[in-house]
This record gives C-alpha cells, structure tokens and sequence, in this order.
C-alpha cells in the first residue's frame, strides 16, 4: 500500500483513471449529461498515448451498446458510460448484452429519467434496467467508484460469471465532486483484474462460433436460468475478489455496510432503529445518525453495495433483530411498492418476527438531502 498514490478526482475522472489503468481495447461513446466527463478525460489519456483504446463515436446510446457487443464478442476487454435516457436508449441491446454474456463494464452516472427534463440525479434509470442480467454495484464517494471499477471488471470477467456491469454514482453529486483519493500503480491495478478470459471470439476463424441464435420455447429457459445461476455466483466472487483487493487497499468490500456509534460495524448490536441510503447519501445519513445518536436514539444505517446480485439471506440475517426499518429510494416505482424497498421487504418476509417497515421517498430529480432533512424525516416517521 505504500506505493499508492493520493490524490484528487471527480468521480468521472476516477472512472477514466479506472479505464486506462486497466487498458481497455474498445470504448464506444456517445455524450450525455452527467457521464460526459468520464469520456471527455480517458479521450485526452488517448490522445496523449496513455491508452491504446479504440474509441468509437456512435451514433446514439443505442449503438453504443450495439459496438459494445459486438467488440466484446471478438475478445476486447470493453467499457463505456451513460446516464438516464441514455440507458433508457441502450434498454433493447442490455438484454442481449447479458444474454450473450459478454463481460462489458459500465458506468452510470444515476440520473432521474425524464420527462420532464431533468438532468440531475435520482435513481430512476439503473432501478429501471436491474432486471437485465447486469452486475449492479452502489458508489458512496469517488474512492468507492475507483475500487468499484476495479472490482466489478474483475468479477464480470471471471471465467464462470461473463455477465456485464453497472458501476452507479450519482450524477452531479458524485461525478463532478473532487473527493480525496487513493489509487493503485498502473501495473498493480491492471495485474489485479489480469487479461481478459475469452471463451469464444467472434473473429476466430479457425473455430468458428455463433453468437445471439435463435432459441425456442424448447431451450430458451434453460439459458435464461444459466445466466440467473451465473449472476448468483457473482456474489460469492464479489467477496473473494473483494479480498484479494483489500489486500492492495487495505479498504474493506463487504456486501453491505452497517453503521452505529460513528463507525462501521460488523453487526448491529445498540440498534433498534436502521436506515437505509444508497449511493451518495449514504454518507450525509452517517452524520445524521451520529447526531440522532447524541439525542440518545439507538438508531444506525445499512447501505447496499453491491445490488444485483441482491444479498437477501445477508441482509435478512443483518436486520433480524432491530425493530424498525427506514428505507429511503431515489427513486418511484410509479403505481407500486419503491424499487429498494421492495427488495429489504423481500429479504425481511421469512423472520417469524419482522420489523416494522416503511419506505420514503426523497431526492428525486435532483432535490438536496441535508442531514437535518434526514434528521426531520427520521423524526416525522417516529412520531
């Protein structure tokens, strides 16, 4: 560790220190508002011969995730970033990313879903695309987006997962704040992850493959449920890579983190009450907590990780013993239950003694979240 570097970024600048380092082979781009820094900044590490990169204009998000399968199919290690509409527009080709489980690494910058238009964050667009097959992995701050990077190319390239990913920040907040970091020498970072794992090329003439062929009620459902089983094991490798990470960070990767007393714990112990934030806000609700803390209440804070593959038994054992639940979601699922809610209900529903749930809905659009909003909310739900 101590050859570590220390140093300033945006969150999309950590993203495009990510890509380089792990020298990515093919990146299709196409701009939009929050994510366009990352590819402005890994395009000047192009142009001044600090990555060998093919970067690809596209025409629209569409064709980006369009080049992106396709490079990824003749062997290239690929990355790209969206946000909001974007991701909206790349909908068709995510479901065949995953499909053909070609290992592209995305980042999104969480932007809410228009209209109206709305260029600022909540998280409408990765809660809409969660069911796709894609590794989906939350970022509290630009060093959590650096490691994410890392991490998640790793376990997307592992020879028994081959699925894609998601690295979420939130747009604005975390994509163009300047945030302390941490980042690995050039050669550590990229023998960390390794060369990319190709089963099959695209451009292997000598043993030709097919790629996207037809499947019929006869043998879709037994793809379908291979790439929800390869999914599922991405957690366990969420957590051995996870190891083998801290050991060159000397930061730790759990599935979840628990926070109590002004510090990460291992379990809830002087809980009763949880919130729970994800992404950015995660942190402005530890200040809150520590100041409820000082007002004598025994409240804590659980923030997701890693989301897709969701950590249900992880979680269900994590809450077993509080007695109430906040959930807050940037997010509205529009005529039903809020998309991270529904997730904590799920794992919650098989403790003979539940708690007491709710889930609010804060931030979207952009809206600001202070820590006495927090406090307020928090107050308004007990009372």
């Amino acid at each position: 560790m101590s050859d570590n570097t220390k140093t300033i970024l945006t969150g999309s600048q950590a993203v495009a220190e990510a890509m380089r380092q792990l020298r990515a082979d093919v990146v299709p781009i196409y701009p939009i508002t929050p994510q366009t820094e990352i590819i402005e900044t890994f395009a000047n590490y192009v142009a001044a011969g600090k990555s060998e990169a093919e970067i690809v204009r596209a025409e629209s998000e569409h064709a980006v995730m369009g080049i992106a399968v396709g490079a990824a199919t003749a062997g290239a290690r690929v990355m790209t970033a969206t946000a909001s509409q974007g991701l909206a527009l790349m909908w068709e080709v995510l479901g065949v990313a995953s499909g053909l489980r070609q290992p592209i690494v995305m980042a999104l910058g969480n932007r809410t879903i228009s209209a109206p238009i709305n260029i600022h964050c909540d998280h409408s667009d990765s809660m809409g695309a969660r069911d796709l097959g894609w590794i989906q992995i939350f970022s509290e701050n630009v060093q959590e987006v650096y490691d994410n990077m890392l991490l998640v190319t790793k376990i997307a390239e592992d020879r028994d997962i081959q699925l894609p990913a998601m690295v979420l920040q939130d747009g604005f907040v975390t994509t163009h704040c300047l945030e302390n970091l941490e980042i690995l020498p050039d050669d550590t970072a990229h023998d960390f992850v390794g060369e990319r794992y190709v089963q099959k090329s695209a451009l292997d003439v000598d043993s030709p493959s097919t790629f996207g062929a037809v499947q019929l009620p006869n043998s879709y459902m037994e793809t379908a449920i291979e790439r929800h089983e390869a999914l599922l094991q991405a957690q366990g490798k969420y957590l051995e890579y996870g190891a083998e990470l801290s050991a060159l960070t000397g930061r730790s990767y759990p599935l979840f983190e628990l926070y109590e007393q002004g510090k990460v714990v291992p379990e809830f112990k002087e809980t009763d009450i949880v919130l729970i934030f994800a992404n950015s806000t995660a942190g402005t609700a530890k200040e809150a907590v520590d100041k409820l803390r000082g007002e004598g209440m025994r409240i804590g804070l659980l923030k997701p990780r890693l989301f897709r593959p969701f950590p249900y038994a992880e979680i269900r054992s994590a809450l077993k013993n509080v007695k109430k639940v906040l959930c807050y979601d940037r997010s509205l699922s529009f005529g039903a239950e809020s998309p991270l809610s529904g997730e904590f209900q799920n794992a919650l529903y098989e403790l003979r003694e539940q708690p007491e749930f709710s889930n609010i809905v804060y931030g979207l659009g952009g809206r600001d979240v202070t820590v006495e909003d927090i406090v307020k909310m928090v107050k308004d739900n007990l009372s």
